[in-house]
């Protein structure tokens, strides 16, 4: 599959993008602010990383949304996929492995491990 980059605007994005470019890794950057995230590929990340670092909650968006305010998963991950720019980014997705941000020691063991 490769490496995935589900991205938007912002640093931490740059950050990723140029983590990987700096050492010539291959990546396909998905701009999930602009077609969003499919269903499959945020129950496979939420799996690795967890529901809740999904969730941008320090944004203003986030806050003023009904997922702020709900448990269930269900409407988590429905909200999500429906207005992307809740989630927190970048996504890093490597396989089944995953992160949520910037986390260039993962990364690198990634990279020792061999990248799939």
């Amino acid at each position: 599959m490769g490496l995935q980059i589900y991205a938007g605007k912002g640093f931490d994005t740059q950050k990723a993008e140029r983590f990987f470019k700096e050492r010539r890794i291959a990546y396909q950057r998905m701009d999930v602010l602009k077609y969003g995230i499919g269903r499959r590929e945020l129950e496979s990340v939420a799996a690795a990383v967890g529901l809740e670092a999904l969730c941008d909650r320090d944004s203003k968006a986030f806050r003023e949304s009904v997922l702020a305010y709900t448990q269930s998963r269900e409407t988590i991950l429905s909200g999500l996929m429906e207005k992307p720019q809740l989630l927190r980014l970048p996504i890093v997705r490597n396989g089944k492995k995953a992160t949520v941000g910037v986390c260039p020691d993962v990364w690198e063991k990634w990279i020792e491990d061999g990248i799939k």
